[in-house]
């Protein structure tokens, strides 16, 4: 049923506050906006090995109502793939981001590790054998 990540949203009260951030960890500017009222409502990061897509979405529509900071951090985690998990999340804590959990090893070629970003989400990232096996099956075609 489940065919593969397609794209995860993240909310924020000021979306481009959000972009511009995620624009400083990714390293790359979104790629689609969509404004309401004259103001940014969406904007869309596609990134990685698969150009998945990361959007930052107003929390106005949020399906649960907006995140308050007592329900900040107790979402759902989606980890991204990372090379060195110790040194991303490092960089993450440095640009603002909050320790949501240390790096943890869970199995040989299996660590993971998650912040709250600085406005409200979880930002998991992991290194993950498993990704690293499939993609290069994938590119040795």
């Amino acid at each position: 049923m489940l065919r593969g990540f397609t794209t995860i949203n993240y909310f924020a009260d000021d979306v481009l506050a959000a972009a511009n951030w995620y624009q400083e960890v990714l390293g790359v500017e979104p790629y689609f906006r969509t404004d309401v009222g004259g103001q940014p409502a969406y904007m869309e990061f596609r990134i990685g090995d698969y150009q998945h897509e990361l959007g930052i979405l107003d929390s106005r529509y949020h399906p649960g109502g907006p995140v308050d900071a007592e329900s900040a951090g107790k979402g759902v985690a989606m980890y991204w793939a990372v090379d060195d998990v110790e040194a991303s999340f490092q960089r993450l804590l440095e640009l603002g981001a909050t320790e949501h959990a240390k790096p943890t090893e869970h199995g040989p070629g299996f660590v993971t590790a998650s912040v709250v970003d600085p406005f409200g989400n979880v930002l998991g990232v992991m290194y993950n054998q498993h990704y690293l096996d499939v993609l290069q099956t994938r590119t040795a075609k």
